[in-house]
């Protein structure tokens, strides 16, 4: 597949579209970074505990100049985002979660709302994505992991720094394979007790440390549908921010079709054909059966092998 239709179809994916120039070369320089925050251009994003406030009007708006954010008081932690193409800079803001949230007159909506109802542009939400998953990272990152202490942050908030044992700590991200497993015009899909009624999805887990991400889908299927996979071949990834995981998105060409369900992972999991992935993409599946959502990578998966068979395996 080509590098411009990949890039087409990475796009297209929920949180995956950022336009920033996330500026990493300039991030220790702190008198760059403070005049771009005192710029009348810049603009933030506001947090509350883990949840975005956006400007109600004709659409949502999730972002607000530095004289409107004064209003929520001090912010417990602070992000350069990026620059924007006009050069002025994008901030995040996250502050103490309100319990019970206060009629602030904005919209508090859940990023995975927001994602789902499509109410921001597609831009708006990669950055959001982006500013979650940093605020997430310094709210369970307050402490030294190596001595204990507490750390500061640095580097416009992409680094904290422990000053007792000198450890410097980054984000991390988590890598997870989710495969879309094929058998010809069958392809495995599995259900977990949490999802929506009548919802079926790609496989999905965890890459562990020393592993690579085939040896990860093989190892996944294996474990929660006893199928054995062969050839695996890269689709396209995904930012997750819940927390920060990177979806890492595969097709994976099965070597046998008895399934053993791991009742501990999964409800139920199942060979489902071309045709009736087909319908349930659509809405129109005779047992009410269906997918997940467009802005998910498990929907983009099954829309290309409905698309085209399992030539997606193979070029």
């Amino acid at each position: 597949m080509s590098t411009t239709v990949m890039t087409a179809i990475s796009a297209s994916i929920g949180f995956n579209l950022n336009p920033l120039d996330r500026r990493s070369d300039k991030r220790d320089d702190h008198a760059w970074i403070e005049h771009l925050r005192s710029d009348p251009a810049a603009r933030f994003l506001v947090f509350d505990g883990d949840v975005p406030l956006l400007k109600r009007g004709s659409e949502y708006d999730p972002w607000f100049v530095a004289g409107e954010t004064a209003a929520f008081g001090q912010p417990l932690h602070s992000v350069f985002l990026g620059e924007e193409s006009d050069g002025s800079g994008r901030f995040a803001l996250g502050f103490a979660p309100a319990d019970p949230a206060p009629d602030t007159g904005y919209g508090r909506i859940d990023l995975r709302s927001l994602a789902l109802q499509d109410l921001v542009a597609a831009g708006a939400l990669g950055i959001l994505a982006e500013a979650k998953s940093m605020l997430d990272w310094h709210r369970r990152h307050a402490f030294c992991a190596n001595c204990g202490s507490a750390s500061r942050v640095t580097n416009a908030g992409w680094q904290r720094i422990c000053d007792v044992c000198g450890t410097r700590h980054f984000p991390r991200v988590d890598p997870v394979v989710i495969m879309l497993v094929i058998d010809g015009e069958r392809c495995l899909l599995g259900r977990q007790r949490h999802f929506a009624k009548g919802m079926y999805s790609a496989l999905a887990g965890f890459v562990e440390p020393g592993e690579t991400a085939e040896d990860a889908v093989r190892r996944e299927v294996m474990e929660e549908a006893g199928v054995k996979c062969a050839r695996v071949v890269y689709f396209a990834t995904q930012p997750w921010p819940f927390p920060s995981s990177l979806m890492i998105g595969c097709f994976a060409q099965s070597n046998d079709t008895d399934i053993v369900v791991d009742t501990d992972e999964l409800e139920d999991a199942r060979w489902f054909s071309r045709q009736e992935v087909a319908a349930m993409l659509a809405g129109t599946h005779a047992g009410g059966l269906s997918t997940p959502k467009p802005f998910a990578i498990a929907h983009h998966l099954l829309q290309a092998y409905v698309e085209k068979g399992d030539s997606v395996l193979f070029g």
